[in-house]
Order: structure tokens, then sequence, then C-alpha cells
């Protein structure tokens, strides 16, 4: 039976704290750097408001992010095809300007190399989602629905957190039989070899316990591409983005 995996959008394939930034820029509100010592004093509620409506305002803003690791996203597509996983990509993002939140999205993603993307497009609980969806492992970047993952669902989850330094973070996660991982790349690595795992024991979903308790306890965890046929987005101000 094949892995079926929910993928989360932003912070894990999509660079969405530059973008972000961006839009405060583009708001007229400086938003101060952050390093390991000195984090950034939190927005003001009225600053965040600002930003949102900018980008809400900005048509097919979701379109204009860019990959962390454009190469994974490719990669992800070819193993998807060669192992039969089943990927469906995960995000809250409110709606803006243009097209509908689900096509911009799926266009996105065929323009860093997935090509027919599922994307689910709904609000609330990542735990309930993934109970509905029967998802074996989800891979998010943010430890609250990592938990609401395990706890209201059988699936499994891997924490991608790019900024390591928050090592307590890490201890969290590993506590509760979570994965941590790094990068996307460093993700797709442990659900490849999670795949060979589980297809060398029996018991479906003791395999998947068994492995993960395993990972955290030690701490560390060429298909020919179809046709496109993808239609243009809805024509927006100049400077907008179209596809060819």
């Amino acid at each position: 039976m094949s892995l079926r995996l929910g993928i989360d959008l932003d912070g894990v394939v999509a660079d969405f704290r530059t973008s972000f930034r961006d839009a405060a820029s583009g708001a007229g509100i400086a938003l101060p750097a952050t390093t390991t010592e000195t984090p950034a004093d939190p927005l003001f509620p009225r600053d965040i408001k600002r930003i949102w409506d900018f980008i809400r305002r900005t048509p097919n803003w979701w379109t204009q992010l860019k990959a962390y690791e454009p190469a994974q996203v490719r990669r992800l597509y070819e193993l998807s095809r060669e192992r039969r996983w089943e990927v469906v990509f995960l995000t809250r993002r409110p709606a803006t300007e243009g097209d509908p939140v689900q096509f911009q999205s799926q266009w996105w993603l065929e323009e860093q190399g997935y090509y027919y993307p599922a994307v689910v497009t709904v609000p609330g609980s990542r735990g309930e989602l993934a109970n509905a969806l029967r998802l074996d492992v989800v891979v998010d970047d943010q430890i609250h629905n990592c938990v609401d993952v395990i706890g209201a669902s059988t699936a499994k989850a891997l924490l991608l957190q790019r900024d390591s330094a928050d090592r307590s973070v890490k201890d969290h996660a590993n506590s509760r039989g979570i994965g941590v991982v790094v990068t996307l790349e460093e993700a797709i690595d442990v659900l490849t070899e999670l795949d060979e795992t589980l297809k060398e024991r029996k018991g479906r979903l003791q395999r998947l316990a068994d492995w993960f308790g395993r990972s955290s306890s030690s701490g560390s965890l060429g298909k020919d591409t179809p046709d496109r046929n993808r239609g243009p987005l809805r024509p927006g101000p100049p400077g907008t983005m179209t596809t060819e």
C-alpha cells in the first residue's frame, strides 16, 4: 500500500517569510531584522492587519512566492510517481484578488516542477484533516500542527524546523514521537527510508509507530513528465503574473 502524505505549503515548500517581509515593505511597514541573539519585537495588530490587507489586494499574490528548495519540489514529484505516493499539499492561505487560492497554489507548484498537484485549502484542525484524508505522515513547520496531527489522527508527523537554534522545540517534538528535520531534502530522505521500511515489515500502523519511535529516540530521522494542460491566470493589473 502506498504512502499517503500531507505536505504543508508555507514554511515547508514555499518561502512565505521572505514574501511577507516584502509585503510589509509594500504596505509601508519596516520589519526589524531578526537574529538568534536579538529576536524581532512583535508587530502591533494594526500593522499585521495592514500587511494582510496589502496581500489580499494583490492579484494572485500566492503565485509570487519563491521555493525554499526548488530541486526538492521536483524530486518529491518524481518520487511520488516512482513510488506511487499519494501526496496532498495542505494550506490555510487566505483569499487574494485574482484566482482562488487553490488554483494559485496548484499553478505555483507546477511552476516548481510538481505537476497535477492535489491542494486542500481548509482552515481549522490539521489533525482532523489528516484523519479525514487517512494520511500516514504529515510534514509541517509548526509544532502545534504536528501535535494536533498525532493527537487527532493515526498519522505521524515530521516537524521541519529550518531555524534549529531553539533546541527546546526539537526536544519537545522528540518527546512526543515527532520527527524533526531541518530541510525539505532531509524530510524527503526520511520519507524514502520509511517507505523502504514499511515494505519489509508487517502491520502498517505498528510499523509507523515503531519507525517514528526509533527515529525520535536516536534524534535523527524517474518518470517521464506528463504533458501539462493549464489555463492562464486571470488577467490582473500590469505587472501581475500570467502564463505563457
